[in-house]
């Protein structure tokens, strides 16, 4: 097994070292091949390394960042104005081959912004898309892209996001022949805008790609697609609307529990299974979204994840290193664009 080298971004998300340095010791503790550099304020992060008894540990590296991008700091801002940030380093050291990945839970926009702008796109890749999994009816997977990287695509965009969503579906979750669907408002060739029916002639004529047609909303959870394609307005769209039905649920629940002494106790023997499978579809709070298509590898944790979230994004991280995922996109990326010219 060779030496992973995973850059954080230890100064993201609401809770910067207290849900980041647990998890970088626990990520370290449990893969001994596994090297993290650690990036962000250095007092801090010696400072929690030594609270959780791991200052000077071999595999841990800090990494000096005077700067930190705010949750709520506008994308073009921080790209101008913070070179030095902690997610600004991490980067940096994935572009100059320091580091296999980088992973943050810091201002999604931004991280894209940076992102781009420091690591580049691949070969023959228009735009990153971001990628993660939700959960099936049957315990499966399936990969949802884009997210909201993106607002606005074109036939060759989605084209392109297909091929990046099957090559990740067979790497990283390990599905030999993953099927592809668009996102649409129906299942029927005749519906949807013209540049989905475009994408969907595209696909239908590449033969190393799986496409098995159109799909709808409610065929997100159903196990009938492995990867799902749209653009990122409807991505970030049906992902917030998700995460919004689970906490209505949830109140709801809570509301029940107050009407009468019953249902407060059947809710209440419930509420834990409730609650585990709601927090299964939030996708960056299950093991974090990948920003694919860029010349190195970027996961995205969510910005209140907790220590075991970060851990989550970082195994995420070495399954995506270990598998050299950018490599096998821009290989296949190359093969289908030929085989539908």
């Amino acid at each position: 097994m060779r030496d992973i080298h995973i850059a954080l971004d230890m100064m993201g998300g609401d809770y910067g070292p207290r849900s980041t340095i647990p998890a970088a010791i626990k990520a370290v503790a449990d893969f001994p091949y596994l090297h993290l550099y650690l990036c962000g304020h250095s007092q801090s992060i010696h400072t929690a390394l030594n609270k959780n008894n791991a200052l000077g540990h071999p595999r841990l590296t800090v990494v000096h960042a005077e700067q930190v991008v705010n949750q709520d700091e506008r994308p073009d801002l921080a790209l101008r104005r913070k070179p030095h940030s902690s997610m600004r380093k991490a980067l940096e050291l994935v572009k100059d081959k320091q580091a296999d990945a980088c992973v943050s839970a810091g201002n999604t926009g931004a991280l894209l912004a940076i992102a781009r702008y420091v690591l580049k796109t691949l070969p023959s890749i228009k735009r990153p898309a971001l990628i993660s999994a939700l959960p099936t009816y049957e315990d499966d997977k399936v990969l949802l892209l884009d997210l909201g990287a993106n607002i606005h695509h074109c036939s060759d965009t989605l084209f392109q996001f297909a091929v990046m969503g099957a090559v990740m579906a067979k790497e990283v979750e390990g599905i030999e022949n993953p099927r592809i669907a668009l996102l649409n408002v129906g299942e029927e060739d005749i519906k949807g805008a013209e540049h989905l029916k475009r994408t969907a002639d595209k696909l239908m004529q590449c033969e190393h790609i799986n496409y098995i047609g159109f799909a709808e909303g409610n065929d997100i959870f159903a196990g009938k697609a492995d990867v799902i394609v749209c653009d990122g307005f409807v991505g970030n769209v049906a992902l917030k609307t998700i995460e919004g039905v689970a906490k209505l649920i949830i109140s709801k629940l809570r509301a029940m529990s107050e009407t009468s002494f019953f249902s407060k106790i059947m809710i209440g023997i419930l509420m834990p299974g409730i609650r585990k499978l709601f927090s299964k579809m939030n996708p960056d709070h299950y093991n974090g979204a990948s920003l694919v298509g860029l010349r190195g590898i970027v996961v995205k944790s969510h910005g209140n994840a907790s220590s075991k979230a970060f851990y989550s994004a970082i195994k995420e991280a070495i399954t995506e290193a270990q598998r050299q995922v950018p490599e096998k996109i821009k290989d296949k990326v190359e093969v289908m664009l030929n085989a539908v010219d």
